[in-house]
Protein backbone atom coordinates (compact mmCIF):
# COMPACT_ATOMS: atom_id res chain seq x y z
CA UNK A 1 0.00 0.00 0.00
CA UNK A 2 1.23 3.24 -0.99
CA UNK A 3 -0.21 6.63 0.99
CA UNK A 4 0.65 10.30 0.23
CA UNK A 5 0.38 13.00 3.05
CA UNK A 6 0.31 16.46 2.51
CA UNK A 7 1.18 19.49 5.24
CA UNK A 8 2.13 23.34 4.91
CA UNK A 9 -1.47 24.79 4.27
CA UNK A 10 -2.48 27.67 6.10
CA UNK A 11 -3.88 31.18 5.98
CA UNK A 12 -1.98 33.87 3.98
CA UNK A 13 -2.90 37.25 2.86
CA UNK A 14 -2.87 38.07 -0.64
CA UNK A 15 0.99 38.80 -2.00
CA UNK A 16 2.02 36.18 0.61
CA UNK A 17 3.66 32.35 0.29
CA UNK A 18 3.30 28.95 1.48
CA UNK A 19 5.13 25.81 0.80
CA UNK A 20 3.45 22.26 0.43
CA UNK A 21 4.79 19.50 0.98
CA UNK A 22 3.71 15.52 0.14
CA UNK A 23 5.73 12.87 1.31
CA UNK A 24 4.80 9.31 -0.13
CA UNK A 25 5.34 6.22 2.09
CA UNK A 26 4.79 2.25 2.05
CA UNK A 27 5.82 -0.24 -0.27
CA UNK A 28 7.22 1.71 -2.96
CA UNK A 29 9.07 0.59 -5.97
CA UNK A 30 9.30 3.58 -7.84
CA UNK A 31 7.32 6.65 -8.15
CA UNK A 32 7.06 8.34 -11.65
CA UNK A 33 5.09 11.38 -11.89
CA UNK A 34 3.76 13.64 -8.68
CA UNK A 35 2.21 16.32 -8.92
CA UNK A 36 -0.49 19.21 -7.05
CA UNK A 37 -4.18 19.51 -8.01
CA UNK A 38 -6.32 22.33 -6.86
CA UNK A 39 -10.01 22.08 -5.51
CA UNK A 40 -11.76 25.70 -5.08
CA UNK A 41 -15.12 26.15 -3.43
CA UNK A 42 -17.76 24.41 -5.96
CA UNK A 43 -15.43 24.10 -8.56
CA UNK A 44 -13.65 20.75 -9.92
CA UNK A 45 -10.33 19.81 -8.89
CA UNK A 46 -7.48 20.55 -11.68
CA UNK A 47 -3.86 19.92 -12.36
CA UNK A 48 -1.72 23.28 -11.40
CA UNK A 49 2.14 21.21 -11.56
CA UNK A 50 3.44 18.29 -11.97
CA UNK A 51 7.02 16.69 -12.15
CA UNK A 52 8.37 13.23 -13.98
CA UNK A 53 11.48 11.82 -13.31
CA UNK A 54 12.72 12.40 -17.19
CA UNK A 55 10.80 15.76 -17.87
CA UNK A 56 10.51 19.46 -16.94
CA UNK A 57 7.86 20.41 -14.73
CA UNK A 58 3.96 21.60 -15.80
CA UNK A 59 2.13 24.28 -14.76
CA UNK A 60 -1.20 25.37 -15.47
CA UNK A 61 -0.78 29.23 -17.08
CA UNK A 62 -2.33 31.04 -13.91
CA UNK A 63 0.56 29.69 -11.66
CA UNK A 64 3.39 30.17 -14.30
CA UNK A 65 6.11 32.43 -12.73
CA UNK A 66 4.27 32.33 -9.29
CA UNK A 67 4.46 28.51 -8.01
CA UNK A 68 7.41 26.15 -7.95
CA UNK A 69 7.02 22.23 -7.95
CA UNK A 70 10.35 20.29 -6.89
CA UNK A 71 11.00 16.69 -5.77
CA UNK A 72 13.30 15.10 -3.54
CA UNK A 73 13.46 11.43 -5.52
CA UNK A 74 15.75 10.07 -2.36
CA UNK A 75 12.92 10.64 0.40
CA UNK A 76 9.88 10.38 -2.16
CA UNK A 77 8.84 13.61 -1.83
CA UNK A 78 7.44 16.84 -4.12
CA UNK A 79 7.02 20.07 -3.02
CA UNK A 80 4.99 22.96 -4.22
CA UNK A 81 6.37 26.93 -3.57
CA UNK A 82 3.58 29.15 -3.71
CA UNK A 83 4.38 32.89 -4.19
CA UNK A 84 2.48 35.78 -5.11
CA UNK A 85 -0.76 34.22 -3.88
CA UNK A 86 -3.86 35.39 -4.77
CA UNK A 87 -7.75 34.77 -3.11
CA UNK A 88 -8.27 32.62 -6.11
CA UNK A 89 -5.59 30.42 -5.23
CA UNK A 90 -7.84 29.09 -2.13
CA UNK A 91 -8.89 26.14 -2.25
CA UNK A 92 -7.98 22.73 -0.84
CA UNK A 93 -4.41 21.24 -2.68
CA UNK A 94 -4.35 17.28 -3.21
CA UNK A 95 -1.30 15.44 -3.84
CA UNK A 96 -1.01 13.65 -6.58
CA UNK A 97 1.56 10.30 -6.87
CA UNK A 98 2.06 8.10 -9.61
CA UNK A 99 3.84 5.17 -8.29
CA UNK A 100 4.78 1.53 -8.84
CA UNK A 101 4.29 -0.19 -5.97
CA UNK A 102 6.84 -3.05 -4.52
CA UNK A 103 3.92 -5.95 -5.88
CA UNK A 104 3.45 -4.13 -9.33
CA UNK A 105 0.51 -2.15 -10.62
CA UNK A 106 1.58 1.05 -11.24
CA UNK A 107 -1.18 3.48 -10.45
CA UNK A 108 -2.42 6.87 -9.32
CA UNK A 109 -2.52 7.61 -5.13
CA UNK A 110 -3.99 10.92 -3.79
CA UNK A 111 -3.26 12.52 -0.52
CA UNK A 112 -6.32 13.89 1.94
CA UNK A 113 -5.56 17.00 1.13
CA UNK A 114 -4.20 20.49 2.75
CA UNK A 115 -6.35 23.42 3.05
CA UNK A 116 -4.65 26.84 1.43
CA UNK A 117 -6.78 30.20 2.56
CA UNK A 118 -5.65 33.44 0.68
CA UNK A 119 -7.66 36.41 2.49
CA UNK A 120 -7.41 39.94 0.72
Amino acid sequence: QVQAVESGGGLVQAGGSLRLSCAASGMIFMTNGMGWYHQAPGKQRELVASIIRSGNPNYLDSVKGRFTVSRDYAKNMVYLQMTSLKPEDTGVYYCNVDATPLDGGRRTYWGQGTQVTVSS
